[in-house]
């Protein structure tokens, strides 16, 4: 199977029974879920030499498949077969680029979209450097990661450099790691790493979250706009506006006061706040406001 072609297949929801027939044929003697889940890839090694790239290919199939899964029906989507798919893949087949970064984002995401373990999708990252050294968009990933996800700036701005060594590399690289040394990263900062993994993502589950989370960046902008503007009508009229909608009948805001996913967006009357309410799928954790807190 090559491995565009499983790609391919990965990413198209649902799969069609013939399809999936057509994989289990293929997979053979990994069909049993006690092989598929839980042995180790280095029992999975010794089942199948020769035959290790077939069986990553395999393996990752039905990592995206468990993934999707997970996200789309499982109660309370614990992913916990997770990592183990992830780490059989990538022992099998340490070359695989795709595995890495995806699994990544898998392992990385806050739920219900992903395993909440950034740790773990550091680490995973970790071993695709170490594997596959020249890969300057693995160096760049772990770097984004450490940022995005552990709000490391300084690991962060280490590894965009080393990433920035690698020949091909963007130069933007060493921009962007000298920004987070001598600013700690704010939200511009998550921007353009979440620009950079669309714009070089195909069409895909990567391309996906990053348009996700720029929305999310989209609707963090538009609270901190609409409470400017309630901040100027308290400044106008010697009190705070009792709700949102004051802002239009007074001609301080014109557009929505909801946000990119059509919620509205949540005042606090008591401080004047205005944040996307943490019910929607917009709701991120701010950078901005993580970095006033410490």
């Amino acid at each position: 199977m090559s491995r565009g072609l499983a790609l391919g297949l990965l990413l198209v929801a649902p799969i069609v029974p013939v399809s999936q027939e057509r994989i289990d044929r293929l997979a053979g003697a990994f069909r049993a879920q006690e092989v598929l889940y839980l042995w180790s890839g280095e029992h999975v090694k010794r089942l199948v030499p020769g035959f290790e790239s077939l069986a990553a290919d395999i393996y990752w199939l039905r990592t995206v498949q468990y993934y999707g899964g997970q996200r789309r029906f499982a109660a309370g989507k614990p992913f916990d077969l997770l990592r183990p798919l992830i780490d059989i893949t990538t022992t099998l087949d340490p070359g695989l680029e795709i595995a890495y970064r995806y699994g990544a984002i898998f392992l990385s995401e806050p739920p219900p979209t992903g395993a909440g373990r950034p740790d773990d999708g550091v680490a995973l990252l970790e071993k695709g450097v170490q594997e596959l050294p020249l890969a300057w968009r693995l160096r760049q990933d772990l770097g984004f990661f450490h940022f995005l996800y552990r709000k490391d700036a300084a690991s962060a701005a280490r590894v965009l450099m080393e990433a920035a060594e690698i020949e091909g590399a963007p130069f933007w690289l060493r921009t962007l790691a000298a920004d987070l040394l001598a600013r700690g990263g704010d939200r511009a900062a998550s921007r353009r790493m979440w620009t950079q993994m669309f714009e070089q993502g195909e069409e895909g589950i990567i391309r996906e979250n990053a348009r996700a989370q720029l929305r999310a960046l989209d609707s963090l902008d538009l609270a901190d706009a609409v409470g400017e503007a309630a901040a100027q009508f308290e400044r106008r009229h010697g009190r705070r506006p009792r709700a949102l909608d004051e802002l239009v009948s007074a001609g301080l805001w014109r557009g929505a006061l909801a946000d990119m996913a059509g919620i509205p967006l949540r005042y606090d009357l008591d401080t004047g706040r205005v944040s996307v309410q943490e019910d929607s799928p917009m709701w991120r954790p701010d950078p901005i406001k993580e970095k006033n807190d410490e």
